[in-house]
């Protein structure tokens, strides 16, 4: 709901993004179609085969704290807005999305805060995420086993 509120979508016309779409899922809530501006064109769905087929041409996106959402953009090269659900049990969302944001791989809000975010971020202050290499953690895990090593 956050994203489809007059704050977030005037902040993102004043930085200049001309497009919304916004994935649903599940949800019971739909978000409006129109802006207040109607220079701002904004449209839904519920689920996609393919998700990163719209993340591919989107400048920017805004996602859940979910970290295969998180790692999906990222791996794209994509800006990326979390926004962190202060209502789950844990917090391990919250602690992913603010390490990656302290790190400057991405921006980290909260549903109140997204337009504030929106509006202050400096897409020239992300630094590129750089997946780390998983094979010398598998050569241990080999080792331990008793598995040949290459």
């Amino acid at each position: 709901m956050a994203v489809d509120s007059p704050e977030v979508k005037k902040a993102l016309l004043q930085k200049g993004y001309t497009d919304l779409l916004i994935q649903m899922g599940r949800g019971t809530y739909v978000p409006s179609k129109v802006s207040e501006d109607a220079t701002l064109q904004v449209d839904h769905f519920m689920f996609s085969p393919s998700i990163a087929d719209n993340m591919r041409t989107a400048s920017l996106v805004i996602s859940h704290a979910g970290s295969g959402s998180i790692f999906e953009t990222l791996r794209l090269g994509k800006p990326l807005i979390v926004v962190v659900n202060e209502d789950l049990m844990d917090n391990h969302q919250s602690e992913l999305a603010e390490e990656l944001a302290e790190r400057k791989h991405l921006f980290c809000a909260h549903p109140q805060t997204l337009g504030e975010t929106i509006g202050a971020m400096d897409l020239g202050t992300l630094v590129p995420y750089v997946p780390g290499d998983a094979e010398p953690v598998v050569t241990l895990i080999n080792k331990f086993l008793g598995f040949p090593v290459d």
